[in-house]
Parts: C-alpha cells; sequence; structure tokens
C-alpha cells in the first residue's frame, strides 16, 4: 500500500466534523470528545519518543489488576487519557486495561452521555527494546442518554456491536490513527511540524485472503488438535493457494492488527491449556479491533462467535481471538469445527 492514498488534504477534524453529515441530530459533543483523545494520543506520541531521556522507561514497583507488573509508560499514558477526558463534559465514565474498576469522572465536573474504554499502551512488554507500541480505544454511548448522573458499571459492559466508534494509535517509525464510526476504516499519520493527523488512507479494505499469519507459535503444543492442523496446514507446499504463509507476530496485538489490516492474513491469539478463556481482553483490545477489522471487509471471532456479538460479564473478560482476512478466518474456523 503507498504511503499516501488520498485526493485531498484533511485533518482529523476536519474529517469527524464531516462525518457529522450522517448523523443529523449531532450536536458537536462527540467532535469535541475526539478532540480531547486525539491530543491525549499526541502527547503520548510524544513521550514514548522521549521515553528514555523522561526516565519512564522500565517498571515501577505496583501491578495492575492482571497481576502484571507496571510499565512506567504505561502509568503515565492512562494518567494522560484519564487528564485529557475526565473534564470535558462528554463522558459519564471510563474504563482502563490498567485500573482495577470502573474510572468515574470526578464531581466537580458535568457528566456526558458516552463512555470511553481504552488500552492506554499496548504491548508494554516491548517498551524497553523500541518495537511497535500503541493505544486502543473504543466508544458507547451511555444507556440512559438523558441521565446526567455518573456511569455505571453496566455502561461499560456493553456489547461491541453497540460500539459508535473505535480506534487505535501505533507509535511507530510514524504515528498511525486508525478510525472508524462505522463508515468505514480511515487510517492517518502525524505530522509532527504541523502538529496534526493528516488523512492518509481513505476506507481501506483488506484482502479476501492474505498470505501471513501471525500467532505466539511458542504456544503449540498448548493448542486444540484443531487448531495444530490449520497451522501444519498454513506450512504446506500449495502454489495455488498461496501456501505455505509467512510467520509474521510482533507480540503488540495492535501492531500484528495493524499489518493484517494492510495486507491481509490472520492474527491468532487462542486458548490453550493454560489460559482456557484466551489472554486478551475483550472490551479494551477485541472489540475495538474486530470493529476495525469488520468495517475494513474482514472477520473477527472467538473461533466459534462473532467477537462483537459475545455479551461481557465483567470488565476485565477475556477472550480467544482469531481476526483478519474473511477467508482465512472462515478456514481456521472450519479447522476448530473439526473433532
Amino acid at each position: 500500500m503507498s504511503f499516501l492514498k488520498v485526493s485531498r488534504l484533511v485533518t482529523i477534524e476536519r474529517h469527524i466534523a464531516e462525518e457529522q453529515q450522517y448523523h443529523p441530530t449531532a450536536t458537536g459533543e462527540y467532535s469535541r470528545l475526539l478532540r480531547d483523545l486525539t491530543l491525549a494520543l499526541r502527547i503520548i506520541a510524544r513521550d514514548v519518543r522521549r521515553a528514555g531521556l523522561n526516565d519512564i522507561l522500565g517498571m515501577t514497583d505496583s501491578t495492575n489488576v492482571h497481576g502484571e507488573t507496571v510499565k512506567k509508560l504505561d502509568e503515565f499514558a492512562n494518567e494522560v487519557i484519564f487528564r485529557a477526558m475526565d473534564h470535558g463534559g462528554h463522558l459519564c465514565v471510563m474504563a482502563s486495561e490498567e485500573s482495577e474498576g470502573i474510572i468515574q469522572i470526578p464531581q466537580e465536573y458535568p457528566k456526558g452521555k458516552y463512555v470511553l474504554l481504552f488500552d492506554p499502551l499496548d504491548g508494554s512488554s516491548n517498551i524497553d527494546v523500541n518495537t511497535t507500541i500503541g493505544t486502543i480505544f473504543s466508544i458507547y454511548r451511555r444507556l440512559d442518554p438523558s441521565s446526567i448522573d455518573d456511569g455505571t458499571e453496566e455502561d461499560v459492559l456493553q456489547p461491541g456491536f453497540k460500539q459508535v466508534a473505535a480506534g487505535y494509535a501505533c507509535y511507530g517509525s510514524a504515528t498511525t490513527l486508525v478510525y472508524t464510526s462505522g463508515n468505514g476504516v480511515d487510517v492517518f499519520t502525524y505530522d509532527q511540524t504541523i502538529g496534526d493527523f493528516l488523512l492518509t488512507h481513505e476506507k481501506v479494505r483488506m484482502p479476501h485472503k492474505g498470505k501471513i499469519y501471525s500467532v505466539n507459535e511458542g504456544y503449540y503444543l498448548r493448542w486444540s488438535d484443531g487448531l495444530k492442523r490449520y497451522i501444519d496446514y498454513l506450512k504446506e507446499n500449495h502454489a495455488e493457494t498461496s501456501r505455505p504463509y509467512t510467520l509474521r507476530y510482533i507480540g503488540t496485538a495492535v501492531a500484528d492488527i495493524h499489518r493484517t489490516l494492510i495486507y491481509g492474513g490472520i492474527f491468532m491469539y487462542p486458548a490453550d491449556s493454560h489460559n482456557p478463556h484466551g489472554k486478551l481482553r475483550l472490551l479494551y483490545e477485541l472489540n475495538p479491533l474486530a470493529m476495525i477489522i469488520e468495517q475494513a471487509g474482514g472477520r473477527a471471532t472467538d473461533g466459534y462467535n462473532r467477537i462483537l456479538d459475545i455479551i461481557p460479564t465483567h470488565i476485565h473478560q477475556r477472550s480467544p481471538v482469531f481476526m483478519g482476512s474473511l477467508g482465512d478466518v472462515l478456514e481456521v474456523e472450519y479447522y476448530l469445527s473439526q473433532k
């Protein structure tokens, strides 16, 4: 894919404003929400680049709700997003992968009609080795849009198909923002010289099948027999079906998904004998990534059920996942269904 695939110069704010035509009753509140969020992403991008100089690489002395040692940059990104989003009057509640419970809006600030869920820094295990990391976010409407009270856990525990918008930022050789509000997937690239995200790819569409598979194959012996057979199938020589596939695995979900979105293929984080419910989080990672993949013509399931149809029961719920090109995901589902 070429670096630039647009016919006009558009900033992220102009793009969001233009999308209001699809929502005749829009008040501009959602646009202001996105403005505040992209400010947070710009700040995180700046400090990711300067992390070593700012002494925010490495571990803190604390652990998050999942029992994982928190990276300093994780902690920083979580705080930046909270501080950018807590006072605008757009949100009624937030939830983060790094926080144990829901995050209430401080009492001194008005409560809005939207809910924000986010993974502040996906791929934190790669921070110290300068590998691509990212921020993932998901936006919902609160269950009672007329309420001005605090949001509740029920506002957070909504299935993915109810998302108003989803996106992620990748902090790599360039900072890219991938975004959908249900009208296709657009990609923006951050231009440091003007301090804004510019549209670089419009309405991205995935190929029906790709030539790349992405999975931590070190866990092969823990997988189901059906999944083992599928992986073995991908390695066979068969020119007519573009096999063998190429294995590419970064270990940052947002980076592996971004490559899959652009080139096609399949990303997998399956259940295994040590993690029967998978490892990635449904609300903070899988739902927003699945919305993006589907909007680009792909497919996202847990091997049997559509990710966006899963009804969450707790805010840190995990799920297996298979997402990517439609043909590739249907193929792995076939193998998983075979006894």
